[in-house]
């Protein structure tokens, strides 16, 4: 299908500009605002600062990843014409709304619940749209995980109101953007790796996605669904253990190691290489909670697999999509290295509770700069139109 280009701004001509700038800029503003509060007391306009962070985290900044991503994949997908115009312009100040409720009294109100809530209700019928009208069957899972992140942020809201102190939303949607990493991830790792591996001339080759990939989202499935519901059983530790260790053996299938003179590939590999680590921290947490801190794996999972996954994406679609050469520069790497570091910093700093204020404000300071350092590069790619 001939593709043409939308008319109006660069900026609306495809999903991936608006979102992943966006993810980019909330999460280099969104940490240091968090680790502000968190060490001086000050409050916020809205919420409880901690509900305030674990929401916006999610909701904001995950949220604005996946979405960027699928509305750029999804016609690759189905060959249907992407959003673009004002209904991308739309559907992005949605988003922007549900960031401004979050910073306001209206957050812990009805009114506020619903406008934050609109974007990923909207965004997930979207998402249905595309896909169904595009015959697409193989991306139904994908309907249906983006669905359930949507009703996260409803649940987030009702618990918040009723309850005050969301719990069982914020694991439902973490428990969907590990199973998109794992579906998602799975497919394009291992065909990114390939082809890369024949332009390098390298005989190895990944092992493409089969039944062994089902057992392990299967299996992650059932222990993630018992995560959210029981996460502090022992026998849901157990099972949350024996899935990291399933998506060990899955990575170790993908050469990884073979593509470190090119970290825009390498880097797919070592943020997958926290899947594994924070679910075996995570199941730790809960047979073993007074030697491995339940915030350990937490963290392993958020900071380290779902954001670098998060970068590693968005930046080799950037490049992708605005015409660019598919290899990392150093802006990138730099970036990449530091928000590696911020996520190790992230994840031991439980483990140091006197020097925990330090740990967390160093995790911080990567954590910010790398993605400063991504908004300040891939601007002029983002705003300009594709050459």
């Amino acid at each position: 299908m001939s593709r043409r280009r939308p008319a109006g701004p660069a900026f609306f001509t495809y999903g991936f500009r608006p979102f992943f700038f966006s993810a980019w800029a909330a999460a280099f503003l969104l940490v240091p605002v968090w680790v502000h509060v968190f060490l001086t007391g000050a409050g916020i306009a809205g919420p409880d600062p901690l509900v305030w962070h674990a929401h916006e985290m999610i909701f904001g900044f995950l949220s604005a990843a996946i979405a960027g991503f699928l509305l750029t994949a999804i016609p690759n997908w189905t060959g249907r014409l992407p959003v673009a115009g004002w209904r991308l312009a739309l559907l992005f100040l949605l988003w922007l709304a549900g960031r401004g409720v979050m910073l306001s009294a209206h957050a812990d109100d009805l009114s506020g619940a619903a406008l934050d809530s609109a974007f990923l209700v909207i965004f997930s019928a979207l998402v249905w749209r595309e896909i169904l009208a595009g015959k697409n069957w193989r991306n139904l899972p994908v309907c249906v995980m983006v669905s359930l992140l949507a009703t996260a942020n409803i649940l987030f809201h009702a618990e918040h109101l009723l309850a005050g102190t969301p719990d069982y939303s914020l694991r439902l949607a973490l428990s969907m953007v590990l199973l998109l990493i794992s579906l998602i991830g799975g497919r394009i790792i291992p065909s990114f790796t390939t082809n890369w591996l024949i332009k390098a001339g390298k005989p190895q080759r990944p092992r493409a996605f089969n039944g062994f990939d089902k057992l392990v989202i299967g299996v992650t499935i059932l222990a993630l669904a018992g995560w959210t519901a029981f996460p502090e059983s022992e026998l849901t530790g157990n099972l949350v253990v024996v899935s990291g260790l399933l998506h060990g053996l899955r990575m170790m299938r993908w050469c990884g190691w073979k593509t470190t003179a090119e970290p825009l590939v390498f880097i797919l590999h070592a943020a997958y290489l926290w899947m594994p680590v924070g679910l075996v921290l995570t199941g730790y947490g809960a047979i073993a909670p007074s030697i491995i801190p339940a915030t350990m794996g937490l963290h392993a999972l958020t900071a380290g697999a779902m954001s670098l996954m998060v970068v590693a994406v968005t930046t080799r679609a950037t490049l992708g999509h605005t015409g660019r050469p598919l290899a990392a520069t150093r802006p990138m790497n730099v970036a990449y290295l530091a928000l590696f570091a911020a996520a190790i910093a992230r994840t031991l700093a439980p483990l140091f509770t006197d020097q925990y204020p330090a740990g967390l404000s160093v995790s911080a300071a990567l954590w910010s700069f790398a993605f400063l350092v991504l908004v300040v590069y891939f601007a002029p790619m983002i705003f300009r139109p594709r050459p």
